[in-house]
């Protein structure tokens, strides 16, 4: 790419070529320009003066540079062209940097001196451009002033000559997956559409529906169908999403034969995966990220960068962490130009360097099961390696299509407006800044808390009954009460977990408070990783633990004990990302090793040079002893294997060694409980590692219920290639029978914590 830049340049040496020539450019671009802070008043001796209008220059102060100018220079020059001037050098060459020195300061008369100086000008396109110059002063009655003229900037320009920047840069590097499949390519793309008034008759309908079901990875022919039937008998333009034109040209025959389908094919940032709706299209969006033009807030930041303001450039995920290296370094010439335009020399050029692929370490077909999995939900679902904290499959739901941010895409502005409008916030990454209350999972840390006190064992026992009245002046339920199920009795702390008894964690959580130890959830909890960044490379939040000292700025002591009791069962103000829930279950399942997620598999240059490589990166240990994690890890086993727990019955059959809990978290509002169903395999496979699966389903119901099939569907996708068992309210996989699922047993905690 290139764009002429008509430039009045500051001044370097009068021998421009042969200063130009010896430059070694800076690779790359990091400070910017301070705020002005300067003085505008003539000092009394003239390197003084030079220094205020060198320093305001430094500062982008261009007023306070005018100020300095003597009155018969501001007569012939206003201020606005004067910052003009300077403004359009600093945009042009993308100046960011200023360094100079004073070398020979010389009075020539009473009324006449000139200051010598050396400049370095650091540009993000060119680099280090460094050049001698002189400024001409004149004393006035107030002091020394710059007699400026264009002479001022660069001795060449004197003459009325101008500057002329051509800048071009490489092709934006590819992401791909770590079997080097692409999420994100530079590729022709083709954009699909249906005109209902032009299909054919039924016969060639259903050739079409076959055809662009196969084509966009879509559940069913009614999902196309659905689209168009309203406007079946008009030439509404209906939009289907964009393909890869290799794929394109395999049907493009058929498609042409049967009417009713437009295509038009065109160049772009392409993001493979199909797209239906503007909420699907794209493996991983969220992770992966997208691009488009740069906005305008943010214009003068990418200025300075190097970049001319009209490019595509990353907006979220890897396309907005690995920007400088997907991009690569710009280069750029400058040339010397004359009164008509004319290039007149060469005075530096700075040859573009090649950017660098991302390869993730996502796997990109259980991706596609993962995204599939929960593309009727609002939640999200993380699969990471349990051993080394690699990020396999990330989906947040509900998802977008990366492909409509490309204003050549004949879609994108019949898909843009409805993504932006949509309440569900389908552009939020659920699985690494959606934050959540955590419910009944949040029970393996607080058993990990009971153990680790001394206060506790494995068999423990104690009576779990429908009601808990421990607490003074506040009465609590059994997720069994509403279900009228029959109290779980006298249990082990073990048996709580695998049952999920409120009551049981309701006292441990009391009872942990009442003997001083009012910091061990919390303490736990932070050593489980939560209430902190996981450290993975796309944007996250880091969630809230609430410990004492924040409670008691919150919500006062009174009810400091009450709160303890809710953050038991991982209600209180607890707030947890999926992904950080899926680091904390990996250190259970592996022995206590807490690992970075890491999304970043290697970055790779095309010549082969790499500048990153994923090694495993440990974060800390678990301060669970081996004794206790193995009390935490068999529970979670019966959770899945137990008759009497809580997610028995989904997994009949799986034959997959899984360890897992259930977790129903309260919203503290009217809605139904967010679902959750956390967990690990233990296959110690030599071929395939084994795997932790966080799913979240907002707003649904039980963690049995809705949660629990959607991690064994994706546990089928990855040991066995593909789902294999069908949803209970499915007719089909990804083919809906019913909105109501059978139900299954599970705990309902309310949530209690008041408002002061």
């Amino acid at each position: 790419m290139r764009r002429p830049a008509i430039l009045f340049f500051l001044s370097f040496v009068l021998g421009a070529c042969s200063l130009f020539s010896s430059v070694q450019p800076t690779l790359e671009i990091t400070s910017t320009l301070p705020d002005p802070v300067l003085t505008t008043i003539p000092a009394p001796n003239p390197d003084d003066t030079a220094r205020l209008f060198l320093d305001a220059w430094k500062a982008g102060d261009y007023p306070a540079m005018y100020a300095l100018l003597s009155p018969l220079t501001r007569d012939g020059l206003s201020q606005e062209m004067f910052t003009a001037r300077y403004d359009e050098i600093r945009r042009s060459i993308a100046l960011n940097d200023i360094k100079y020195q004073i070398i020979s300061s010389l009075v020539i008369s009473p009324q006449e001196a000139e200051v010598r100086f050396r400049v370095t000008l650091h540009s993000a396109v060119l680099g280090d451009l460094t050049g001698e110059n002189r400024m001409d002063l004149k004393r006035e009655e107030t002091g020394w002033t710059v007699a400026w003229t264009d002479a001022t900037i660069l001795p060449d320009l004197a003459d009325g000559n101008g500057l002329r920047l051509y800048q071009y840069a490489p092709t934006r590097a590819n992401i791909y997956d770590r079997n080097g499949l692409a999420l994100a390519a530079q590729t022709n793309a083709v954009a699909l559409a249906v005109v209902p008034n032009r299909i054919g008759d039924e016969g060639a309908e259903e050739v079409m529906l076959n055809t662009l079901r196969r084509l966009l990875d879509v559940a069913s022919n009614d999902d196309i169908r659905f689209l168009y039937e309203p406007f079946r008998e008009t030439d509404y333009y209906t939009p289907l999403g964009e393909v890869a034109y290799e794929d394109f040209r395999l049907v493009e025959g058929v498609l042409s034969s049967v009417g009713g389908v437009q295509w038009q094919m065109y160049s772009t940032r392409y993001y493979p995966g199909g797209g239906l709706t503007p909420y699907n299209g794209g493996y991983a969006p969220h992770a992966v990220g997208y691009v488009s033009q740069v906005r305008e807030e943010f214009l003068e930041h990418y200025l300075e960068r190097g970049y001319m303001g009209d490019e595509y450039v990353g907006q979220i995920g890897l396309e907005f962490a690995y920007e400088t290296e997907l991009r690569g370094t710009p280069g750029g010439t400058l040339y010397l130009t004359g009164t008509n335009g004319q290039d007149i020399k060469q005075l530096i050029t700075k040859d573009s360097e090649p950017p660098y692929a991302i390869y993730t370490t996502l796997d990109r077909e259980l991706q596609r099961y993962v995204q599939q999995a929960i593309e009727n939900f609002t939640g999200a679902v993380v699969v990471i390696e349990r051993d080394t904290g690699a990020v396999l499959a990330m989906a947040s739901s509900p998802g977008f299509d990366p492909n409509l941010f490309d204003t050549d895409n004949p879609n994108y502005s019949y898909g843009l407006s409805e993504l932006f409008v949509n309440p569900n916030q389908a552009l939020l990454n659920r699985a690494t800044l959606g934050i959540y209350p955590a419910g009944s999972i949040f029970k393996i840390i607080t058993m990990a808390a009971a153990l680790e006190s001394g206060h506790y064992e494995p068999d423990t026992i104690y009576n779990c009954g429908l009601e808990f009245r421990e607490l003074p002046g506040w009465v609590g339920y059994d997720w069994r009460y509403e279900k009228e199920y029959p109290a779980a009795g006298q249990i082990t702390l073990q048996v709580g977990l695998e049952r999920s008894c409120n009551p049981y964690f309701w006292h441990i959580g009391l009872d942990l408070y009442n003997r001083g130890l009012t910091t061990a959830l919390p303490d736990m909890a932070m050593a489980f990783g939560l209430g902190q960044l996981t450290g993975i490379e796309i944007d996250e939040d880091a969630g809230l633990v609430p410990d004492p000292e924040w409670k008691l700025d919150q919500i006062g002591e009174e009810w400091a004990a009450r709160d303890a009791v809710q953050l038991a069962i991982g209600q209180s103000f607890l707030q947890v990302t999926p992904l950080q829930v899926a680091r904390f279950v990996a250190a259970v399942g592996n022995g206590g090793t807490l690992y970075r997620p890491q999304i970043v598999h290697k970055i790779q240059s095309a010549e082969g040079d790499v500048l990153q490589e994923f090694q495993p990166d440990i974060q800390g240990q678990l301060p669970v002893s081996s004794e206790n994690l193995e009390a935490i890890h068999q529970a979670m086993v019966n959770v899945v294997r137990d008759p009497n727990a809580t997610a028995y019955r989904r997994f009949l059959g799986l034959n997959i060694n899984i360890a897992g809990k259930t977790g129903t978290a309260s919203t503290g509002d009217y809605s139904d409980p967010h679902a959750w169903f956390v967990g690990y395999t233990f296959e110690e496979r030599d071929d395939q590692p084994d795997i932790v699966i966080v799913v979240l389903v907002e707003y649904k119901g039980e963690g049995s219920d809705w949660a629990a099939p959607v991690f064994r569907r994706i546990v089928e996708a990855y040991f066995k290639g593909h789902p294999q068992s069908l949803y209970p309210w499915e007719s089909r996989i990804r083919v809906p029978k019913t909105p109501t699922p059978t139900p299954g047993p599970e705990e309902t905690e309310a949530e209690i914590t008041p408002t002061p």
